[in-house]
């Protein structure tokens, strides 16, 4: 039976990504000043030609007042002069025509590196985001598809007396004819490659190994939408697991020079089989990556593999309170305050709790009424020393009470104590030192501002809140800091007289029903809850059913002065 080499408009054939006959391209090209943006040169003329399918959209073409002359060797090459850019606009007229006229599309030149950078680099000086386009090179293109006896090379002028009736003149718009030209004969090439989308060309000019190509295989099938997937290997171990709003395009990646990392071709070299958990939304997909990260503590992740290791500072319930570094919160009337990133963090915001009160340090539990010698901290003032009975308990609870605040409600006292001790170190040029006592005061404030927002989750036992989104609305029911449920609801139901509140009813019954946790931990890894907040804090979100609202914790006015990270973001 002879073979079916299927054709690139073949409707009943999936390709597994944007089919080329189907996809947009903006075909572009740029005269400029010179070599590189990054030594003051600028665009003179932009060129673009608009296809699909082999026929011709729409073309663009203007002049660009670069406000600089032009070297004589570019207006030689080009034939562009200093008069004739006088009355032309200014990149910040003509870039932003130019992104509105390849918006959607794939973009496409003949040495992309080039042009592109130079766009990047203009939108980045007129404040502008780049819309992150797909872009196609022709230069290893033609390398890939072309032999060295059909063309000596792959300047464009070469390859466009070959498979073009246009001849280039270093004038954009003649130049992205050509290009296109170009780009149609190559594509034709493409086919004996099995080569028929987007995707399949980033894969086939980049520099993947032959052992990354042999698995391309692994991405067929997976679905376009949001959700998680997972790397098995022959053992239907879990390799690795990740998120994305689209896993076709996500899982396509790792077959393409898009993903250089070592440790990812060691996971693809090992794996021999991809599973994927479609989600409703970004949020619901982010969830289960994190559940299924604990669950299977997969080898090649490398965040969020143990949650299990923080650290909290716990205040003890017992005669003679003391602050002790704990692995998790219990129950009782203690109160906690974390989870730390790390054990030098939590250690850090202790000290910094010790050297703001009187409460003792030691270990263990003492007797209501303790009978040993007092230790030095005693002898040094930073001890109220119960252990010798030189303290009442009423005052040593008062004491305890003002820790309990700093820990709970407002550490204001310790920043009050430790801004007059940095400002002492300060006179004395003792910078470093001040600088640790800043470092460990930022330690303290960022643990009680994290345990406040989480508490304000944990104590809901059940918040629906939607946002808005394509088709329709994005809902989420959280309950105790745990995600219960997640849908969308269809546009129609949203703008159906009573339809929504029914929708919300039958979106209950579906539910996880969730029993709380020991606050201030909420039923739900810490991480959840937290990408819970974010997306609650998130610009229009609304609330469904439930009295949460978004806290702002007194200890987030003092995080300013003491948050180094925070500044260095915020001046970033």
């Amino acid at each position: 039976m002879a073979s079916h080499q299927p054709a690139f408009d073949d409707p009943d054939i999936d390709w597994g990504g944007r089919p080329l006959h189907d996809t947009t391209f903006c075909v572009v090209d740029l005269e400029t000043t010179g070599g590189s943006p990054a030594k003051g040169s600028r665009i003179t003329e932009i060129g673009a030609v608009k296809v699909r399918g082999g026929e011709i959209l729409g073309e663009f073409q203007t002049l660009v007042n670069p406000d600089q002359l032009i070297p004589a060797f570019i207006t030689v090459l080009t034939g562009i002069t200093d008069q004739m850019l006088v009355e032309a606009p200014r990149i910040a007229e003509a870039l932003p025509s130019f992104l509105e006229f390849a918006h959607g599309s794939v973009l496409v030149a003949h040495n992309a590196p080039f042009d592109v950078g130079f766009l990047k680099h203009a939108s980045k000086e007129l404040g502008i985001t780049w819309p992150g386009f797909d872009v196609i090179d022709t230069v290893p293109l033609a390398r890939r598809v072309l032999l060295r006896d059909e063309v000596p090379n792959v300047k464009l002028s070469t390859l466009a007396a070959r498979f073009s009736p246009v001849q280039p003149d270093h004038r954009a718009l003649t130049d992205a004819r050509a290009t296109v030209d170009v780009l149609h004969a190559l594509f034709e090439r493409l086919g004996t490659w099995n080569v028929a989308t987007v995707e399949d060309v980033a894969s086939f000019t980049s520099k993947v190994t032959p052992q990354q190509r042999r698995k391309r295989h692994l991405a067929d099938g997976v679905p376009d939408a949001p959700g998680v997937y997972l790397f098995r290997d022959a053992r239907d171990e879990v390799l690795y697991v990740g998120t994305s709003r689209s896993l076709r395009t996500r899982v396509r990646s790792y077959f393409t020079k898009a993903e250089t990392r070592s440790r990812m071709g060691e996971m693809i070299a090992l794996a021999e089989r991809v599973d994927t958990v479609v989600c409703a939304t970004d949020t619901e997909a982010r969830v289960r990556e994190l559940r299924l990260i604990d669950r299977h503590r997969p080898p090649y992740n490398r965040r969020s593999k143990f949650p299990e290791r923080v650290s909290w500072l716990r205040l003890t319930d017992e005669p003679w309170p003391r602050v002790s570094l704990v692995r998790s919160v219990t129950e009782g009337a203690a109160s906690h305050i974390g989870p730390f990133g790390s054990r030098r963090q939590a250690e850090a915001a202790l000290a910094t709790l010790h050297d703001a009160f009187r409460i003792r340090q030691c270990s263990g539990r003492l007797p209501i009424k303790p009978s040993r010698a007092a230790c030095v901290l005693a002898e040094l003032g930073q001890c109220l020393s119960p252990c010798d009975g030189a303290v009442t308990t009423v005052d040593y609870l008062l004491e305890v009470s003002r820790v309990r605040t700093a820990m709970t409600a407002d550490p204001v006292e310790v920043v009050t104590h430790l801004e007059q001790r940095m400002a002492h170190l300060a006179e004395t040029q003792r910078f470093e030192d001040a600088a640790v006592l800043r470092d460990r005061a930022a330690s303290l404030i960022r643990a009680v501002r994290r345990t406040q927002r989480l508490d304000s989750l944990a104590a809901e036992p059940e918040v629906i809140a939607a946002a808005p989104h394509a088709d329709g609305w994005q809902v989420h029911v959280i309950r105790h800091g745990r995600l219960a449920a997640a849908a969308i609801l269809p546009r129609q139901v949203a703008t159906t007289r009573g339809a929504t509140a029914g929708w919300v009813d039958t979106l209950l019954t579906t539910a996880e029903s969730v029993e709380p946790a020991v606050r201030p931990m909420p039923a739900a890894l810490i991480e959840e809850t937290e990408a819970l907040l974010r997306w609650l804090e998130s610009p229009g979100v609304r609330m469904v059913r439930g009295a949460w609202r978004s806290p702002w914790p007194a200890a987030a006015r003092h995080l300013d002065r003491f948050d180094v990270d925070l500044q260095v973001a915020r001046l970033a």
